[in-house]
């Protein structure tokens, strides 16, 4: 079994238990604790994540592991996590607040680096029955009632004609200001950071900016795999790529520390050129 398909049944594993807190949820509700200001955890995340690390550690022995609701808490633990050859990143439920709304859109995501590259990454969208999956250098496929289809970007090359996702539950301020510089035709609103990259490498959208805190490589690492094997481009607000275990590692928490755009690859630096004039805009 590849990386890859090892990290397929994982995820689809995980979805699984998710799931079962989910229709519990939907029926009784859910017991809700808070990590800090708007960061709930449910013990969703945390049944799943327990899930997804021990099945990682059988699948892959030695490897690392850094996880959300199980992340170390401090440089020195999180430097050794990032030591090995294969190092995963997982977010058990990414889009907590829309598990606890009930509308569906939260996903699992692992995300695989090897010897400090980027290599694979698994999304599974439990409400929706749809698994992505994407590997560096080989494409990327989502699977949907045991039907499995390629993953393409969409070649759209003009801002008007294109759709940017947004959150939603609130619209950043830099959204309308980048808006009214590129002239973007569409918004759409969506929940989970995971799935509005997934929206753009399926051709969906054409892009997603992220100017904010909050967000952590966890969030990112899975998605990003999967929109670069579907022809995509994710980066930070500066252009450049997400380093997942080295220049980062000395932050605590993996913080993203300039912002996230995901893009069909063709709008990318034309988004990226309208940032540093909508931020001023926006404050």
């Amino acid at each position: 079994m590849s990386d890859l398909e090892a990290m397929v049944t994982i995820a689809l594993d995980a979805a699984t238990e998710v799931s079962r807190h989910y229709g519990r949820h939907q029926e009784s509700g859910i017991e809700v604790t808070m990590k800090g200001p708007g960061d709930p955890v449910t013990v969703a995340d945390e049944a799943a994540n327990r899930l997804i690390c021990d099945a990682l550690r059988e699948a892959f022995p030695g490897c690392g592991i850094v996880a959300e609701e199980s992340a170390p808490k401090d440089v020195s633990s999180l430097r050794e996590a990032l030591r090995p050859s294969r190092v995963f990143f997982v977010d058990p439920v990414d889009g907590t607040k829309e598990f606890l709304d009930k509308n569906g859109q939260f996903c699992v995501m692992i995300g695989l680096c090897v010897d400090g590259r980027l290599r694979a990454g698994v999304v599974a969208a439990p409400a929706q029955g749809v698994v992505y999956a994407g590997e560096m250098g080989r494409g990327a496929w989502m699977r949907s009632d045991g039907e499995r289809q390629p993953l393409h970007v969409s070649t759209k090359r003009a801002f008007p004609e294109a759709t940017m996702l947004v959150s939603r539950s609130h619209l950043p301020p830099i959204v309308a200001p980048l808006r009214k510089r590129l002239g973007i035709g569409h918004l759409m609103p969506h929940g989970s950071a995971g799935l509005k990259t997934v929206a753009v490498a399926r051709g969906e959208a054409e892009l997603y900016v992220h100017d904010g805190p909050g967000m952590k490589l966890w969030d990112v690492c899975a998605p990003d795999a999967i929109l670069t094997a579907a022809g995509g481009r994710l980066s930070d607000l500066g252009g450049k790529p997400f380093d997942y275990v080295q220049a980062d590692a000395k932050v605590p928490g993996l913080r993203l520390k300039n912002g996230l755009c995901a893009s069909n690859g063709i709008l990318h630096a034309g988004a990226l050129s309208a940032v540093d004039w909508a931020r001023r805009q926006s404050h």
